[in-house]
Order: C-alpha cells, then sequence, then structure tokens
C-alpha cells in the first residue's frame, strides 16, 4: 500500500529512480491534464507518437509549447515539481 500525502507529491514507498505512479505512461495525472479537457485526444495523440519514435518531447497542439514525455521525465529519476503534464512521479 503507497503512503498518503497530496496528490501531487511522490509515493513515499518507492524509490527515487522509480515512476510512483500505477497510471501507465500514457495516462497522465487529471490535475495535469482533465479527462474533459478539449484538446485531449490531440494532447494524447502527440505524446503517443512522440513516445512511439523515442523523442523526448513534443509539441503540443494548442499552445505551441514543448512537452515532455513520459519516458523522458521517467528517465530523470525524480519529480523536478514544475508541474509536468506527463509526470509519472504524481500519484
Amino acid at each position: 500500500m503507497r503512503a498518503g500525502g497530496p496528490p501531487d507529491e511522490p509515493a513515499s514507498d518507492r524509490g527515487p529512480d522509480e515512476p510512483a505512479s500505477d497510471r501507465g505512461p500514457d495516462e497522465p495525472h487529471p490535475s495535469r491534464l482533465a479527462p474533459d479537457h478539449p484538446g485531449r485526444a490531440a494532447i494524447l495523440a502527440a505524446h503517443a507518437a512522440a513516445r512511439a519514435i523515442g523523442t523526448p518531447d513534443y509539441v503540443d497542439p494548442a499552445t505551441g509549447y514543448r512537452v515532455m514525455t513520459s519516458d523522458y521525465l521517467a528517465g530523470r529519476g525524480r519529480c523536478c515539481h514544475q508541474g509536468c503534464r506527463h509526470c509519472p512521479y504524481v500519484v
């Protein structure tokens, strides 16, 4: 069982280099990408395409900002607490 804490904090029962989320790499935490976000399908498609070719980021279809993929963020080994959309450490 995972330790409690605020939803944007890493779980404390896993190592610092181990993603804390059980969501999987293609499902952002709802606080980072709402299930009813109007651009959700396009965002998830861009993220999946970037992961498929192994690039560390993709261009957000709505804003043009570069967004790091969950694979890249997991490789960093820890949460940077900057609100990354695909952070695998947010539980």
